[in-house]
């Protein structure tokens, strides 16, 4: 029987050992040909059932002292930021010293009748103006350091672009005025505040507030690319990105975030529960965002998310319940391929496609040729063509994307799963694309 059972062991052991050699493999291989030793690079965890099953870091660090990327590298996690921001909300919510249903002006005073609510900030549904996206006498390139209350200045009176709760549009300016709300309620500095009640709870010892002057070890160059070359990224004073963009991790410090979590150790179950559950609006829509996550159902499998993208850099950090199974990429260069990696990775360990596809006839494909022009901004244009692999959608400043229809109408752009898209038809006749991603926008067919 002894013998039966150690055979029986032993087995399972050498399952477990081919499919992880496997899946290695695979990933070395998509790793390795995205990046070089002479280029900006990725560092990659992923873990399943709270264990690493993958760890491993390529490309540079620095290309001026050509330093290699390794896995203790510690980079900007840009808006994965939000996601300590919302907890830290949520955290005062169960101490009682916020209610979800608070109105802004509450704390801040320039906000009265606006009825703007503290859930409206966190799911991105207040209607404010984002402020980095609004016009100021000061470029924040410049070499200048910023308050919470300067950056809230730069929105604070400018009319909402819809009533709070009507609709979701993804809005930096939301999660600076959380970071000034935790700062007044609870009287510590919001970095104080993360140490005391995150990094320290969870031992994150590699998770900094940014800072242009502090040392901190394993820091890595950001940068961009121009043309074939990489240049090193714009500076920003790391005062700008405060509590919407202003974190540096490593992704093992991401693991314990998430590990720490799950197992409700900083928050309970049922604000946890909350705050990656869609939210809902006053029609009753559900939109693909949460308090802190993307929530996205439409897949082979559900998966709660949320990326960054900051000067130099552009994360993502992934959790798909039903494997419990988490994946953290972190890069220093803002161009590097997130978006196709972040569904590749986790394809590779599930074992599944997230983009279904059908095939239409060229007599469908036909009628959505042609150049489309962004309502909200004219100056943006999609132009999609018929190619060897199918229709392709050229997208002004964000390359080529090859569509993945699910219906006759509705399409994906190929690695980008949260995207959701529809040719709106009028008779057989072409009149827009509805595209829902960080907002609902209309490209209008112009030819």
């Amino acid at each position: 029987m002894k013998t039966i059972v150690l055979l029986f062991t032993f087995l399972i052991n050498l399952s477990v050992y081919s499919q992880s050699n496997g899946f290695e493999k695979d990933l070395d291989n998509l790793f390795k040909n995205n990046f070089s030793e002479k280029t900006p690079g990725c560092s990659v965890l992923i873990s399943q059932n709270g264990e690493v099953v993958y760890k491993k870091a390529f490309g540079c660090a620095n290309l001026e002292l050509n330093v290699p990327l390794e896995s203790k590298s510690v980079f900007s996690i840009a808006s994965i930021t939000k996601q300590f921001t919302a907890v830290s909300i949520l955290q005062l919510v169960e101490k009682g010293k916020i209610d979800l249903d608070d109105p802004l002006e509450k704390y801040i005073e320039s906000f009265k009748g606006k009825n703007i609510r503290i859930h409206h900030l966190l799911s991105h549904t207040s209607g404010l103006k984002d402020y980095l996206q609004v016009e100021t006498n000061q470029k924040f390139g410049e070499r200048m350091d910023y308050t919470p209350i300067e950056l809230i200045s730069v929105f604070e009176k400018l009319p909402l672009e819809f009533e709070p709760g009507t609709a979701y549009k993804y809005c930096n300016s939301d999660y600076i005025l959380l970071g000034f709300i935790i700062e007044k309620v609870s009287g510590l500095k919001y970095a104080d505040y993360l140490k005391k009640n995150i990094f320290e709870p969870l031992k994150m010892e590699h998770t900094y507030y940014d800072s242009d002057e502090n040392i901190i070890p394993n820091r890595v160059s950001g940068y961009f690319k121009d043309g074939d070359n990489y240049k090193k990224a714009e500076f920003w004073s790391a005062t700008i990105g405060y509590s919407a963009g202003g974190l540096l991790s490593d992704t093992a410090d991401l693991e314990k975030w998430n590990n720490g979590l799950m197992s409700y150790s900083i928050l309970s179950k049922e604000l946890l529960n909350q705050a990656v559950s869609s939210y809902k609006l006053k029609d009753g829509t559900l939109v693909n965002y949460g308090f802190g996550w993307n929530i996205n159902s439409d897949n082979p499998i559900k998966k709660i998310d949320h990326g960054g993208n900051k000067n130099g850099f552009t994360s993502y950090a992934g959790y798909f319940p039903e494997k419990n199974l988490y994946v953290v990429l972190l890069f220093n260069s803002e161009d590097a391929p997130r978006d196709e990696l972040s569904i590749r990775v986790p394809e590779i360990m599930i074992g599944k496609s997230f983009q279904t596809k059908i095939a239409l006839t060229d007599e469908n494909l036909k009628k959505y040729i042609g150049k489309y022009q962004l309502v909200s901004d004219p100056g943006r244009t999609i132009t999609i063509t018929k190619e060897k692999t199918g229709l392709v959608a050229a997208i002004s400043g964000q390359g080529k994307f090859n569509l993945i229809f699910q219906s006759q109408t509705q399409f994906q752009f190929s690695n980008l799963l949260d995207a959701h898209c529809e040719f709106r038809l009028s008779g057989e006749n072409t009149e827009s694309i509805i595209v829902k991603q960080n907002g609902t926008f209309e490209w209008r067919k112009i030819r």
